[in-house]
């Protein structure tokens, strides 16, 4: 008999409701293959935009209800919740006027010209969708980054149906999206397969491994994540994976910087940090900070300010557990100080707080490495730095990121002692968004936005956030000498859908 799936009160740790049952091997079967069959039904890709902006008007009229099995689940607070949903509908309606303005087929005609050597054929390119796409939910945005997400909109839009393996911090949410998506589908006059949810771990296993599951996107811890990435490169037939696993998002703040608005600073640091709970994909993890008066002015108002929060709650009690031990073996470093201690606070709480370290340790291999790593939460690390030399060279032991950040003086960022242009260079081969000034937390919907980094933030070179995040469900395909009868829509020389396209090399619109 399947186990059953319960929703859980984080600020209790006790059970709420029992929402469903995990999955068997049967029952992934059953939903992969039914989602399969769903394929040809979103070839039209005005059906597809019709699905998009049904779903987002659907979820909008659900709000009340979506907003409060939510916070009941995951206890990140109407007024956070009500801001997701907003970013999870917008981003449905983007991935609709992506898919209808069509430039994401990426239409290249190059026609036959017998001048070249050797000559050339007539050869037409555009992208198709893969196929059934498996969606790993996120646990800390159970909107944003889960049923009704970045990757379910994205995947839909490419054409591709969707099979969505549930968080287990918010099984009740996620029931509520997928129908609302599979009402969705049926007002847009598809068969509602076209998305379909699984719960359990070993469902999640079974799902990658399915022959008929053609990509896949997640957004997790790296001990996950990486064991999903291996599962799909070790299939008889290899899929793309693109999963999110882990930032730990450096932030270098610079003598000049520190003089100019140190207090702004701190506080900014910690607003940042807390926000969530520290449970951001995108928190400032670890920061340089320099020694000296400038420093110390934001290390106090950081201690301050943090001293001052409230305690909070996470989103289950595993990752508050997780916090606890890995913020306390982190204190326990050697020359490591915490100003204001992070950890437990009660039964269900955790207290914000903040950790200080010398820079120079961090340069070599040594114990010291446990600081380079992300602790889920509201903790982050301040490393001093007595010299510039010892900014480049942690920085070089950085793994991955997300994001990272750099804060300069006003002279600074206007180039005058070329200081910045040096210090973006260093962080652009850290990480795939990288930020003058400001916080990293909070990933803009925009065309520009990518979200996305070096091993381990991400295990690809895709975006999972803004309108090319659609690229990672479609393959290019390119027809040589074709008969126009034979030829798409898309790729006839007429034009009838109107499609950007290049014509020999030239853009037309």
């Amino acid at each position: 008999m399947a186990a059953p799936v319960w929703s859980v009160d984080p600020r209790t740790g006790k059970p709420r409701e029992e929402i469903a049952a995990e999955a068997t091997a049967r029952d992934v079967d059953e939903a992969v293959r039914a989602a399969h069959a769903a394929c040809d039904a979103l070839a039209d890709r005005a059906v597809r935009t019709a699905l998009l902006r049904t779903a987002a008007d659907l979820l909008d009229a659900a709000a009340d209800e979506i907003v409060a099995a939510a916070d009941a689940e995951t206890a990140l607070g109407p007024v956070r919740l009500t801001g997701e949903l907003a970013r999870t509908t917008g981003q449905l309606r983007a991935f609709a006027d992506v898919v209808e303005e069509g430039s994401f087929l990426d239409v290249r005609i190059d026609h036959a010209d017998a001048a070249q050597t050797p000559p050339w054929p007539d050869l037409r390119r555009w992208k198709v969708p893969l196929g059934v796409v498996a969606v790993y939910a996120a646990s800390n945005f159970p909107l944003a980054f889960s049923v009704p997400g970045g990757d379910t909109a994205s995947a839909l839009a490419a054409g591709c149906p969707v099979v969505i393996k549930a968080h287990p911090a918010h099984p009740a949410t996620s029931e509520l999206c997928a129908g609302l998506l599979r009402r969705a589908a049926a007002q847009a006059g598809l068969p509602e397969d076209v998305v379909r949810l699984v719960h359990g771990f070993d469902a999640g296993v079974e799902l990658i491994r399915h022959p008929l599951v053609a990509a896949a996107g997640f957004t997790g811890s790296v001990r996950g994540g990486r064991a999903l990435h291996d599962a799909a490169a070790a299939r008889p037939v290899p899929i793309p994976f693109h999963g999110e696993l882990g930032s730990l998002n450096p932030v270098v703040v610079t003598e000049a910087a520190a003089a100019e608005r140190a207090e702004e600073l701190g506080a900014g640091l910690a607003g940042s940090m807390t926000l969530g709970v520290g449970q951001f994909c995108t928190k400032p993890g670890f920061v340089l900070v320099p020694s000296g008066a400038a420093g110390d002015t934001l290390v106090k108002t950081l201690t301050e300010t943090l001293a001052a929060a409230g305690a909070g709650v996470m989103l289950d009690h595993r990752m508050r557990d997780a916090f606890v031990a890995g913020t306390a073996e982190r204190a326990a470093l050697p020359d490591v100080d915490a100003p204001v201690a992070p950890g437990a606070d009660g039964d269900h709480t955790v207290r914000p707080g903040f950790l200080t370290v010398p820079a120079r340790p961090l340069a070599a291999e040594g114990p010291h490495d446990l600081l380079l790593e992300e602790c889920f939460g509201p903790v982050t690390v301040v490393a001093r730095y007595e010299e510039d030399s010892e900014i480049t060279a942690v920085l070089s032991r950085l793994p991955g990121n997300l994001t990272a950040t750099v804060q300069l003086s006003t002279a600074e960022a206007e180039g005058a002692d070329g200081r910045g242009t040096g210090l973006l260079a260093a962080l652009s081969r850290l990480a795939g968004r990288v930020l003058v000034g400001g916080w990293p937390t909070g990933v803009a919907v925009a065309p520009a936005q990518h979200h996305g980094g070096p091993y381990p933030a991400t295990t690809s070179t895709s975006t999972s956030v803004g309108g090319t995040a659609i690229e990672r469900w479609l393959r290019p395909v390119t027809y040589q000498s074709t008969p126009a009868a034979l030829l798409p829509p898309e790729l006839r020389d007429d034009n009838p859908l109107g499609l950007p396209r290049r014509i020999n090399g030239r853009l037309e619109r």
